[in-house]
């Protein structure tokens, strides 16, 4: 004789309003969350920028060496091995003062210069090293960068504009973005007739992890056009041909 088997009753199965009640908390907590951290400051996106005084600079390294004592400790990696001791202050110097030193300093001073002979042909920077992280995985993203544009009313000196193009990588970015970023500034900066910006980059969270690309031909190419550059085909074959020579 068949018996009619009753389900038991799961407590652990949140009822259907219940859990919409959780995700609208959840949701107002991230909210909160994302204004503003711990400390009290104010967050802002990965590839933004806030100034901070000097004073603020070396709290947030004391925070973070504090942090990464714990990440060491939750890896079990033990501070009596000699080169793990000062492992935390070390990574956190380096984050504050150098990879990521573009989201806490002002723009680099500069100054721009009135074209006087009225030039009006393309003027070209290239083999501008970029060094930055993937705001993904923070792993490194490792290239070069050209600037090129023909100037406005003004030029500028080619050491700002490699200083520019740093400001800008030393954030965790995605390559996209940071081309974007610095045709942005020089856009505004400069007003141009035409601008180009192309990044040759080579990104380690897909060389060291994931799909394990090649690190010699694991290389993302990215361009960004504005003005004639964007306008004229013939222009910008020009361009294309003489940052290939």
């Amino acid at each position: 004789m068949s018996k009619s088997i009753i389900p038991k009753q799961d407590n652990h199965i949140i009822k259907p309003e219940v859990e919409i009640q959780k995700s609208i908390q959840e949701n107002e907590d991230l909210e909160i969350y994302n204004k503003y951290n711990e400390f009290g400051y104010e967050l802002f996106d990965a590839n933004g920028n806030n100034p901070i005084s000097d004073d603020e600079r070396k709290m947030m390294i004391l925070q973070l060496e504090q942090k990464f004592k714990e990440v060491l400790d939750i890896l079990r990696i033990s501070r009596s091995d000699p080169n793990a001791t000062d492992t935390p202050r070390r990574i956190a110097k380096m984050l504050v003062n150098e990879l990521l030193v573009g989201r806490f300093s002002k723009p680099p001073a500069l100054t721009v210069f009135p074209n006087r002979k009225k030039v009006n042909n393309l003027v070209i920077s290239q083999g501008i090293e970029i060094m930055s992280i993937c705001s993904h995985h923070w792993l490194p993203i490792s290239g070069t960068c050209t600037v090129a544009y023909i100037p406005g009313d003004y030029v500028i000196g080619l050491s700002k504009i490699s200083r520019i193009v740093n400001w800008f990588a030393r954030r965790p970015q995605i390559q996209e973005e940071l081309g974007e970023q610095i045709a942005d500034y020089f856009e505004e900066l400069l007003k141009p007739q035409a601008l180009g910006v192309v990044i040759k980059a080579r990104h380690y969270c897909m060389i060291a992890r994931g799909v394990r690309g090649s690190e010699e031909q694991s290389i993302m190419t990215t361009s960004v056009m504005r003005g004639l550059l964007m306008e004229e085909q013939s222009l910008r074959n020009e361009f294309v041909n003489l940052i290939q020579l």
